[in-house]
């Protein structure tokens, strides 16, 4: 190893695992609140069985103080609380029913596509409840029984001022329910809580997805930027803090001694000897568009070679992963034409 190269000690690697490690573990110890508002038959039940693939609406069912309001209470620290429209209660339960809004961390507004979409109630509950919280996603349900969705999605976005997502999905087919599934995700992850809401959904695979391509924006980022100094670390942590969100996304815990020999092992045995290069000297091209090409690709690969591992059931150590890694990384080079 050329001595001009900075180095990062093996204790600063497990500290990045243990950082890495305690963000998690505080992910999974918080409480997840989604407020449902909608008709009786707009298909929230069916919607929340379809993204957390149990029947959690038929068997969690918890009464809240009124018989408009239902709580459904799914492992613990995922909540549901189904609430009536701000119109269609009595004024006695409008406190209760505004609290679960202001404290939700995400609001789905149901409406039914094979109705009468977006009426003039659902547009009054809706600019009521957007003033205590705005973090709405807008689920226009039952696309399977409608016709000519995009103008449906269109007509609603025109009337809202284009301020929510709009997510078009048939509850009983599953239709879409990756785009729903994709907009929690996006509001969770901002409040830090998308770890526990991805590990416990049915879909896991769009949601490693996600955080795979997220990962290789964020390090193509790091390739392109490189900030000089001996404690450069931001792309390892950014591919330990990966692998460890994947594996906990499956249920499959990864030890630090582990997770370093596989960095080693796919990402750095394509580029040097050691995990702890400075990153300008470890990137081929740092700081320019090659550089940003390279991080990014070699990120991706590994979240997918995790990711292949866990849903086939392979061992994850260096010998298994190191060929599916630069499988993946070819195919990530040739997408990018990375020589």
């Amino acid at each position: 190893m050329n001595h001009e190269e900075k180095i990062i000690s093996d204790e600063e690697f497990s500290r990045l695992f243990d950082e890495k490690s305690e963000e998690i573990s505080e992910q999974l110890e918080q409480e997840i609140l989604i407020a449902m508002i909608g008709d009786i038959n707009a298909g929230k039940s069916s919607t929340i069985n379809k993204l957390m693939g149990e029947p959690v609406a038929e068997v969690g069912a918890k009464p809240g103080e009124t018989v408009e309001i239902k709580k459904y209470i799914y492992k613990e620290n995922i909540v549901f609380v189904d609430t009536p429209g701000l119109d269609d209660i009595v004024r006695e339960h409008s406190d209760e029913t505004h609290k679960f809004y202001k404290e939700a961390d995400i609001i789905l507004f149901f409406l039914n596509a094979a109705g009468t979409v977006l009426s003039e109630t659902e547009l009054a509950s809706l600019k009521k409840i957007s003033k205590v919280n705005k973090e709405i996603v807008l689920v226009l349900n039952k696309i399977d029984a409608a016709d000519d969705i995009p103008n449906l999605v269109k007509y609603v976005q025109d009337h809202t001022n284009y301020a929510y997502p709009v997510t078009p999905i048939a509850s009983r087919t599953g239709e879409n329910m990756d785009m729903l599934q994709d907009e929690i995700l996006k509001v969770l992850e901002v409040k830090k809580k998308d770890v526990l809401m991805g590990k416990n959904m049915k879909n896991k695979s769009a949601t490693a997805n996600r955080w795979i391509l997220a990962a290789g924006g964020s390090a193509a980022a790091i390739g392109a930027s490189p900030i000089p100094g001996s404690d450069f670390v931001p792309l390892t942590g950014l591919q330990v803090g990966l692998m460890l969100r994947l594996s906990t996304l499956y249920g499959k815990p990864i030890s630090k001694d582990n997770a370093r020999e596989l960095i080693i092992a796919t990402v750095v045995g394509n580029i040097g000897k050691t995990i702890f290069r400075q990153i300008v000297k470890f990137v081929p091209g740092a700081g320019m568009v090659a550089g940003a090409s390279v991080a990014g690709a070699m990120t991706i690969a590994l979240g997918h070679a995790v990711k292949y591992a866990h849903e086939n059931n392979i061992d994850l150590n260096a010998d298994s992963l190191k060929p599916i890694y630069e499988m993946f990384l070819k195919k990530e080079k040739k997408k990018k034409k990375i020589d």
